[in-house]
């Protein structure tokens, strides 16, 4: 059986493995990232990145071509479904201090993927690897290996460090044996990525519609009129039969359902409110989704996974370097862990209930607060304005802790 070795094995070539991986090569780290699948997934997934997180893809070189691809957006909507109100705020009224963006980006999480792979190719030591299953994991506390089936047989790679972002079903944290702590949403969520003038109904770029039963998350794409609507339905029905079900659904959450749409693509999926006990075994690290996972409410997912990213590359490439001890991995892992359990979880959960509050009384006591500080022009109203809260504290690395 051959062995390969590599500095750093990442399991998971989603956005969050592709930016580690990218920030490590950035600092001469010999990285290789495998993931089972044939190529990047297309599947209907994350589509905007916040103004916190183009400040990370401007560190890593990617901000030009993210703004030449995305579509730049400030505004936000929520509305209300049985009233037909409508809260608007922008957060160029109510941007934190020191900002370095005042807008967010729409594109797809695909988009990105295909980015970083390209900046990837660039640099010397770098390999993405697909068709590769991890499926055996060992370490002896100065090596970790995988082990790896491929088209061409089994394969060990071993490394100095290996991380997970393989996603919230993690292989590598399950043979890392971490449980995943927490608990899965009754509803199933349903992304559609659709084609209808949103625009011409007195929508924008990034949308919320609450409701008990229709309650919706609805953003554009990009510059194109694609769109991505998610909505829940009971995890009981039939999966088969979605599409099925769609048109009642757009019927009810669509401003004119008359008006012609097109489906381009649908992926239904359970969502989580999970973490880690421990991002960090030994010489096995965790980020994104793979360390932790919350439902999509907010968009405060892909955010935090983004900067468990930065963090963990500036984090691991310092120890590399010899610029700082081992213990800022356990300082990473506490502290992300610390973020998603105060900060990410809550704040997704709290998204989710604001959109389906089945209680009349409290539906109504939301959309008063809403307004009202809408009318402040308070940034509590802004999922943006409060992903500068995920960004946790700094990492402790620099050449004092030599």
């Amino acid at each position: 059986m051959s062995v390969v070795s590599r500095q750093v094995v990442i399991v998971g070539a989603g956005p969050v493995g592709l930016l580690t991986a990218l920030g490590l090569a950035r600092q001469g780290v010999e990285v290789t990232v495998l993931d089972s699948e044939p190529e990047v997934v297309r599947s209907p997934r994350a589509a905007v990145y916040f103004h916190t997180t183009i400040s990370i893809l401007k560190k890593l070189g990617l901000s030009e071509e993210a703004h030449q691809i995305g579509l730049s957006s400030t505004e936000f909507k929520m509305h209300w479904l049985e009233t037909g109100e409508v809260m608007s705020s922008d957060m160029r009224d109510a941007l934190e201090p020191g900002q370095e963006f005042d807008h967010n980006l729409h594109f797809g999480q695909h988009i990105l993927a295909e980015l970083v792979m390209q900046h990837l190719a660039r640099l010397p030591n770098t390999e993405v690897l697909w068709n590769h299953t991890v499926k055996a994991l060992g370490q002896d506390g100065r090596k970790a290996r995988v082990l790896v089936d491929t088209e061409e047989g089994e394969v060990t790679f071993e490394a100095d460090w290996i991380i997970g972002t393989d996603g919230a079903r993690s292989t590598l944290r399950k043979l890392a044996g971490l449980p995943f702590e927490g608990f899965t949403w009754p509803d199933r969520f349903v992304a559609t990525n659709i084609e209808y003038p949103f625009l011409d109904f007195g929508f924008c770029n990034a949308n919320m519609v609450v409701d008990p039963v229709n309650w919706a998350v609805i953003g554009r794409l990009g510059r194109e009129n694609l769109w991505r609507l998610t909505y829940g339905e009971d995890a009981e029905l039939s999966e088969a039969s979605i599409l099925e079900r769609l048109p009642e659904r757009f019927a009810a959450i669509l401003p004119d359902p008359s008006v012609p749409y097109r489906i381009d693509n649908f992926s239904p999926y359970r969502v989580h409110q999970r973490c880690a006990p421990s991002f960090r075994v030994d010489r096995v690290l965790l980020a994104g989704d793979a360390a932790h996972a919350c439902n999509p409410c907010g968009g405060l997912g892909l955010t935090g996974g983004v900067i468990d990213a930065d963090a963990l590359s500036d984090t691991l490439g310092a120890v590399i370097a010899g610029r700082a001890s081992e213990s800022v991995l356990d300082f990473y892992s506490q502290e992300r862990r610390r973020v998603f359990i105060e900060v990410t979880s809550p704040m997704s959960t709290n998204f989710k209930r604001l959109l389906s509050e089945g209680d009349p009384a409290r539906r109504a006591q939301d959309k008063a607060d809403m307004f009202a500080q809408a009318d402040k022009g308070g940034a509590e109203v802004r999922a943006s304005s409060l992903a500068e809260l995920i960004k946790g504290a700094a990492m402790p690395i620099g050449p004092l802790l030599a």
